[in-house]
């Protein structure tokens, strides 16, 4: 990731009034936030708290959820929001309590690129190979880049559970052209940008099981049909492991 100057400023007074009226929490002048590029939050996060900005942060924290577990990317910050943050803030080393606020979001704004992607993946990545865009899927293109986002959080946040290790994406989006000329399944989640494949290092299990720990509820890897040679992960409602040469 590119290097990128941090700006420090606190909050105008009107700000912080209107959002106390609001009976929402400003984040404390005695404690100045950093501005980013991407996003920035102006206000201190917790159980209970809902909006746009919750969403962005939910998205953020998307791969520290519970074991085959998925926080719902709902704007509301509930009870699995609250779990995800502390499991965020202690891999990161920071002061465990669950709320979102200045120390949070600079640890954020630090894994974060000027146009949203995480610091070690970018769009390119998860282009669909027939055409270099996330046009043609089973869903908006809007949507599409939407899901790809999360999907790259929840690869960030594996990622620095793995001992930053590079991880490596074979397979992003597809259109649904692409997705059937390379025998895809029908409604595959790649057509969505709800899915990635990985290849190479630390070893097909070990990227199959951390799966698990990083808000991907579907799983398929060696000993499956066509995967012996890279691990499927996908986000979905239900668990979905077929994985059988990895315990």
């Amino acid at each position: 990731m590119s290097v990128r100057r941090r700006l420090l400023r606190l909050l105008p007074g009107a700000l912080v009034l209107g959002l106390v009226m609001a009976g929402m929490t400003a984040i404390s002048p005695t404690h100045e936030a950093a501005a980013d590029s991407c996003y920035t939050w102006n206000r201190t996060l917790s159980k209970g708290d809902s909006g746009s900005d919750v969403t962005v942060l939910q998205v953020r924290v998307s791969g520290w959820a519970g074991y085959g577990d998925p926080i719902a990317v709902d704007g509301i910050f509930g009870s699995e929001t609250e779990a995800a943050v502390k499991r965020f803030q202690n891999g990161y080393g920071l002061t465990v309590d669950g709320i979102a606020g200045p120390e949070t979001y600079d640890q954020i704004y630090a894994l974060q690129d000027s146009d949203c992607t995480p610091a070690h993946f970018s769009w390119s990545e998860f282009d669909s190979p027939d055409c270099n865009c996330f046009s043609g899927g089973n869903t908006s293109t809007e949507q599409v880049k939407e899901n790809v986002l999360l999907t790259m959080w929840k690869l960030e946040a594996k990622r620095h559970k793995l001992g930053d290790k590079p991880l490596y994406v074979s397979s992003g989006f597809r259109s649904v052209a692409y997705n059937d000329s390379v025998g895809g399944a029908p409604n595959s989640k790649h057509t969505y940008g709800l899915a990635a494949d990985l290849t190479g290092s630390p070893g097909l299990c070990t990227l199959a099981r951390a799966g698990r720990y990083a808000g991907f509820n579907g799983i398929i890897g060696p000993g499956a049909p066509n995967h012996d040679d890279h691990v499927h992960l996908d986000t979905r409602s239900s668990r979905y492991w077929n994985a059988p040469s990895c315990f």
